[in-house]
């Protein structure tokens, strides 16, 4: 039996806590489950205001003194899931704001984002190091995104420190700042270099973690090579390239304790792969939410997540006009972003009232609503590190309609002949992100589905037995942990000794 790992879990958000996007699931999620599998595993978030609510009794561990931040810190202990440890580093007037942890009320990043998780990384740092006074040091910390960036090259330099592990999210947050936060934040001078965190005369904090980290990991294989080139790269292919063989592509899972249709409390039917008929009654009560008329035999199709150019979505207002002409449709839409796309969403609504509805805003009752009860689900993504949707609309009988990058190519096996009779198809996937690369797909779709109910309902069922559970991603995530732990960060006494 192999022995037990001591992990920090270090991310800027994490649900039940605080979350803006699919980082705070992963860091929510993964954490319970390798504790389950035998790890010492504890978490570390700021002390956000809902944080602080959310986890309810806590208490002071240590006071921090870290360089160059003369606020008070304190770090605090509760438990979460599963009565896992969760540190919460309580610095008032970097992280006891309005708006979210990243924007103020008015949508704009806050000026001082670079002193605020340079403060988080250096009390991880504290922590890491056990100059936090918890008699308890980690074999492993797991930064994940800019937010993070300065753990491993922070500790890069430190005797005797703890393996490191980056997870890449989203490459293009790149945590970037002018030289002078370099200064201001009195970061160790070699750092600012090439090979480290400066990035064409800025300082990165996401590239500092690509740099420093013993392995690297990103949210799916396809991403994980995908980012290696100019089109996803965003600057950092080279490096990537450079650190390929330390870079691993790694599926998010899913918690079906969240996310299984035959418990749903949110939906009006529950159903499962062995009974799907209830999933109707979930059609009829979107239908009914958003005001369409209800109609049984219309293929409804759902989209959930931001109103941005890279979520696809100017594709999908693009094709509005073909659906309607090609009729037996509808589509109903959740979420927000971009101004000017939030605009031209209601202007189609009023132009398609009969087929065309969307929630502006974001509702998650009314998500696993549209997941349970949708036909077909929307993902046409210019990119898409992981995607989670597409693994919900997996397991809720939706078939998956995606543009075949990044993680959604990893998880949906397009309908073909070979595919079909193999048993192994469970969406339709089309390569080139345009009006006609959406249609193409969108139109297979509407025939299978209006053609041969049967089998639509088989290729149904393969996607709703598919296992995307957080235990493989987990333990693949175990196997990485101690590949960073197996290359000594520094010689042995015993290699010093040899060389002299």
């Amino acid at each position: 039996m192999k022995e037990q790992l001591k992990v920090i879990f270090a991310s800027s958000e994490a649900i039940p806590y605080m979350k803006t996007g699919g980082l705070a699931d992963v860091s929510g999620s993964l954490p319970p489950v390798l504790r389950g599998l035998g790890q010492d595993v504890r978490l570390v978030i700021p002390a956000y205001p809902s944080a602080l609510e959310r986890i309810g009794h806590c208490w002071e561990v240590a006071h921090l003194r870290l360089p160059g931040h003369h606020e008070p810190i304190w770090l605090l202990e509760g438990r979460g899931q599963d009565d896992m440890p969760v540190y919460l580093v309580h610095a008032p007037q970097s992280f006891e704001r309005a708006g979210n942890p990243y924007t103020g009320a008015d949508g704009l990043d806050w000026p001082d984002n670079h002193r605020r998780f340079a403060l988080f990384s250096r009390a991880v740092t504290a922590i890491a190091l056990n100059h936090a006074g918890l008699d308890w040091q980690p074999d492993v910390v797991h930064g994940n995104d800019w937010q993070t960036g300065l753990i491993p090259a922070l500790l890069n330099s430190e005797w005797q420190r703890p393996a490191t592990v980056f997870t890449i999210h989203n490459l293009s947050y790149l945590g970037l700042f002018p030289r002078t936060a370099f200064d201001e934040l009195l970061l160790p001078a070699d750092l600012w270099r090439m090979e480290g965190l400066e990035f064409y005369g800025h300082a990165s904090f996401l590239k500092a973690g690509l740099a420093y980290a013993d392995r690297i990991s990103a949210v799916s294989p396809t991403y994980a090579e995908e980012i290696r080139t100019p089109q996803f790269g965003y600057g950092l292919e080279g490096l990537l390239s450079y650190r390929a063989k330390y870079l691993r592509g790694i599926i998010n899972g899913v918690d079906y304790r969240v996310w299984d249709p035959a418990t749903d409390s949110a939906l009006a039917g529950n159903f499962d792969a062995d009974n799907p008929a209830p999933r109707l009654l979930n059609k009829q009560a979107l239908q009914r939410h958003f005001g369409l008329p209800l109609r049984d035999d219309v293929m409804l199709l759902g989209y959930i997540g931001r109103l941005v150019e890279q979520k696809g979505i100017d594709l999908i207002l693009s094709i509005l006009q073909r659906l309607e002409n090609k009729g037996g449709v509808q589509l109903v839409m959740l979420g927000s972003g971009n101004p000017e796309l939030e605009r031209g969403v209601r202007h189609a609504q009023w132009h398609y009232p009969r087929m065309f509805s969307c929630h502006i805003g974001y509702d998650e009752s009314l998500a696993h609503l549209i997941e349970g009860g949708c036909d077909a689900f929307l993902m046409p993504s210019r990119f898409e590190p992981c995607g989670l949707n597409q693994l919900f609309s997996l397991r809720y009988g939706a078939l998956p309609v995606v543009h075949a990058t990044g993680g959604l190519a990893d998880t949906v096996v397009d309908v073909s002949p070979e595919s079909l009779a193999q048993g192994t198809a469970t969406g339709f996937t089309f390569s080139h992100a345009d009006p006609q690369g959406l249609w193409y797909a969108l139109e297979k779709a509407i025939n299978f589905y209006q053609k041969t109910p049967e089998t639509w309902r088989k290729i149904m069922r393969n996607g709703m037995t598919q296992d995307y559970s957080w235990r493989n991603s987990a333990e693949q995530y175990l196997q990485l942990y101690r590949e960073a732990m197996e290359e000594s960060p520094l010689p042995s006494v015993e290699g010093l000794k040899s060389e002299a």
